[in-house]
């Protein structure tokens, strides 16, 4: 399924609705001012307000996550070398 995401649009692998959430986190992780009142209006066909905003969240928590890990040049799962105190 992984391998299909970089052709989701016209993959059989995912469903509409699953297609509108790839879509939105594919926007808030490249260009999150390419949110439009069309990929909103599609979320809606498929999800509700608060699910939105949990797409939301969940989507951006784990960008962000990837972009901090990315600057502090951090392995997934090592310990932090940023100074702490034990």
């Amino acid at each position: 399924m992984i391998s299909e995401l970089p052709r989701y649009r016209e993959s059989d692998a995912f469903n509409d609705a699953e297609k509108a959430a790839i879509r939105l986190a594919d926007i808030l992780a490249g260009d999150h001012k390419a949110a439009s009142d069309e990929l909103f209006d599609e979320l809606r066909k498929h999800y509700t307000e608060s699910e939105i905003l949990d797409l939301c969240f969940r989507i951006t928590s784990f960008v962000g996550y990837g972009r901090m890990i990315r600057v502090l040049d951090l392995e997934i799962g090592e310990t932090c070398p940023i100074g702490h105190k034990r």
